[in-house]
């Protein structure tokens, strides 16, 4: 079997990291809060995230979208305030796919100089880059002032007489104007659309709500949603090539991978057009769908050639459901059953921008009961996982900042600063000096996880052997509160015991013959460590006793044994 490392993505918002700004006002703007910079990843910064255990580092929000702010003296075109979401808008609102935010340079002239910079910082510290990639959905005013030469705008050529046409970059509601069920505004500064163009999220009127993706427009790939999606794809539409174009110029820039947005709104036959023509020039480059459907998963990966697909309706809502104890833990076993032969494609994750934070009151409220999670995510299989910025402390999203309400997470839409973040931050030294006793615990234990799931190549490239299946009537173990694995690399064996309860416990478990077969592990009495407590033990493994261990609360116990040696 061959080793290999096992993807750690750390994903931040840059906007909000390195901001130390105290002020903190609601719907404040840049000048009243301040804003996080590409420069507050220095060398140091960077080298602290890969000790956590990362070794991939997801940028949101780099390419240039609409803002409340008005950069129009550096020539970019001014937004109109009436389809921006909160004072520094939404990261998926995309309004120039050639450019960089000019939020986050210091010098809004040199932006794309100091991106390039960060990429090259970045990799310095032993960490690969990953940005966004939005194909669905561009801001309603869309204009790209940092186009390369002979590159036509998105719609620019557009017959806007016709609600479609294979080649059109949008789809238009024909003599109608944009009237929206909430205000646009009035005289000079009112908001006009007309034609008016389809919304992000596939509102095809001309009255989107508040609740629609009403500051961004949907673009076309030559499907006819009026007409039964009809799909018109030979010859390959404008937008195909447009997009082609787009992912080979950020590549050139040298980034690593892309996370794109809401990948299932966008035609399956398109990413597997797309993805392997990239893949021609930057073989390396991987790509991260977006995507909510189990059933489209298999498209998307043999089809569309994704690298990695988002375990969100699946993984990561079962283990909050056991966190916040509406589920058993033994549901673990059908989940990872239900993506056999894909199980190495999914990204696993217990936050990201879209979902509450665990600490929050609407989720966990105490951030250490999803300890077991964590472990569970990371380590049960080879594929890879995501933690948010701020996770590893334990960051609340208890604010309501602006645009984003008290809703546990936090904003996107807003300029703000982030209290645990920014005392970790510390002005740049990047140290525990302002943590409290919980927020330096916590952090110890995400990054002893993290970094044991590429020291031991048990978890980073070995075998996974589910033992629910033989406990679930075990007197001595409880499946609806305890989740128990093996992973094995060459001589190197891990138990694994998570405990989902709310106290300390004392299990025992059954390994059956079963695994002692496939897995070819020699019975005996062998000198057993935790991984996390660092405890050594003599344990009789064997298929005729129990492995018996105890486990703290929302703890976990990961006992390590090298088969062949140290046996007594």
């Amino acid at each position: 079997m061959k080793k290999q490392n096992k993807v750690i993505i750390y994903q931040v918002m840059p906007r909000l990291f390195g901001n130390q700004n105290k002020t903190c006002k609601v719907r404040g703007t840049l000048k009243e809060n301040g804003v996080g910079k590409f420069a507050d990843f220095t060398s140091k910064v960077l080298r602290e995230i890969r000790l956590l255990g990362c070794n991939h580092i997801w940028y949101t929000g780099v390419i240039e979208h609409a803002t409340q702010t008005d950069y129009s003296k550096y020539g970019i075109e001014k937004d109109n305030v009436y389809v921006v979401k909160g004072a520094a808008g939404s990261p998926y609102a995309i309004k120039d796919y050639y450019d960089i935010a000019p939020d986050l340079a210091v010098n809004v002239p040199d932006r794309m100089r100091e991106f390039e910079d960060l990429v090259s910082r970045t990799h310095d510290a032993g960490l690969k880059v990953i940005i966004d990639f939005v194909p669905n959905h561009v801001a309603r005013r869309y204009h790209s002032d940092a186009k390369p030469d002979g590159v036509s705008d998105l719609g620019e050529n557009d017959d806007t007489q016709v609600h479609f046409k294979p080649n059109n970059n949008f789809y238009y509601i024909p003599r109608q104007e944009l009237s929206a069920q909430f205000y646009l505004g009035e005289g000079q500064n009112a908001y006009v659309e007309y034609p008016a163009k389809a919304t992000g999220n596939d509102c095809f009127g001309a009255y989107p709500n508040r609740n629609d993706w009403y500051e961004t427009v949907k673009l076309n790939y030559g499907v006819d949603y009026m007409h039964g999606r009809k799909k018109y794809f030979d010859p390959i539409p404008d937008t195909w090539n447009k997009m082609l174009d787009i992912l080979l110029f950020w590549c050139s820039k040298k980034i690593d991978g892309f996370r794109c947005d809401m990948a299932e709104m966008v035609p399956v036959e398109f990413w597997g057009w797309v993805i392997p023509r990239v893949k021609v020039k930057y073989p390396d480059v991987k790509f991260i769908a977006e995507i909510y459907n189990p059933h489209e998963y298999r498209y998307y990966i043999f089809d569309g050639k994704f690298d990695y697909l988002y375990d969100k309706v699946g993984l990561y809502d079962l283990l909050r459901s056991i966190i916040c104890g509406h589920a058993s833990a033994s549901q673990i076993t059908r989940c990872w059953q239900s993506l056999d032969g894909i199980n190495t494609h999914m990204l696993n994750f217990l936050e990201n921008h879209d979902e509450q934070r665990i600490a929050s009151s609407q989720f966990a409220q105490d951030p250490f009961r999803a300890f077991p999670a964590l472990v569970v995510a990371s380590m049960m299989n080879v594929n890879p996982m995501m933690i948010y910025f701020g996770q590893e402390l334990g960051e609340p999203g208890a604010d309501a900042e602006g645009f984003s309400g008290h809703d546990g997470r936090t904003t996107i839409f807003d300029y703000w600063s982030i209290e645990s973040v920014r005392n970790w931050y510390n002005g740049g030294n990047c140290n525990t000096a302002l943590l409290t006793k919980e927020q330096k615990e916590l952090r110890a234990l995400y990054k002893k996880v993290l970094t044991l799931c590429n020291k031991e190549s048990a978890i980073s490239s070995g075998t996974f052997f589910d033992l629910m299946y033989v406990n679930l009537d075990n007197p001595a173990f409880n499946a609806n509160r305890q989740y128990a694995f093996l992973r094995k690399y060459g001589q190197e064996m891990l138990i694994i015991v998570t405990n989902f309860d709310e106290f300390d416990v004392s299990v025992g478990i059954r390994i059956p013959q079963h695994a002692f077969d496939i897995m070819k592990i020699p019975q005996g009495e062998w000198k057993c460590t935790d991984l996390l407590s660092k405890e050594t033990l003599l344990y009789n493994i064997s298929p005729d006793s129990l492995f018996t261990t105890s486990i703290k609360a929302h703890g976990a116990v990961i006992w390590k044994v090298v088969l062949g040696k140290d046996k007594e």
